[in-house]
């Protein structure tokens, strides 16, 4: 168990690397193996190293295409109003529930294809196009509290030897 000895200046736990992965799946994979061996993993953090933010542009947006996002936008909301209105009837016997619902769903596609027209005009053509941000780091480090880091390391290193082990097994000899 971790000890007062062994905190971190930030008051949290002193923890060291005790193995570094390209991927994200390869950390993953390495907690599952001691999670499996009964290591405690509530011990363990996965630190993404050299964060960097990629953004995939998707394509471009004009006027049209503003309105249509708006529309369908407002068009869900609508329906999703329409549809509480008419499951809680909060307007029963006034409206009908299916008129009620087709009525949200037609206010919110005006005025969501109207509020994506005026966001589009507000920004003045900044930004003109659509795109999805990501974050990615370079490699993920594995970090273990220190009282517990020697462990940690002797359970990965057993992991890594069956693949060290196949590789020489498939590099041809040198006779």
């Amino acid at each position: 168990m971790a000890t007062p000895e062994n905190r971190a200046a930030d008051g949290g736990f002193a923890r060291r690397p005790v193995a570094s992965y390209a991927s994200y799946a390869e950390a993953e994979r390495a907690v599952d193996y001691l999670s499996d061996n009964e290591f405690p993993v509530e011990r363990i953090q996965i630190v993404g190293r050299d964060l960097r933010l990629e953004e995939q542009v998707t394509g471009r947006v004009t006027t049209a295409r503003a309105a249509l996002n708006g529309a369908l936008t407002g068009a869900f909301v609508g329906l999703l109003i329409g549809w509480l209105f008419a499951l809680f009837d909060w307007l029963d016997p006034i409206v009908a529930s299916g008129w009620l619902i087709l009525d949200c769903i037609w206010f919110g596609t005006l005025a969501g294809a109207l509020l994506g027209l005026l966001q589009h005009a507000m920004l003045g053509g900044r930004r003109d196009f659509s795109s999805v941000p990501a974050m990615r780091a370079e490699r993920y480090e594995v970090l273990v509290e220190d009282d517990v880091a020697e462990r940690a390391e002797e359970l990965l290193r057993r992991v890594d030897e069956p693949d060290r082990e196949r590789d020489n097994q498939a590099a041809p000899s040198r006779s």
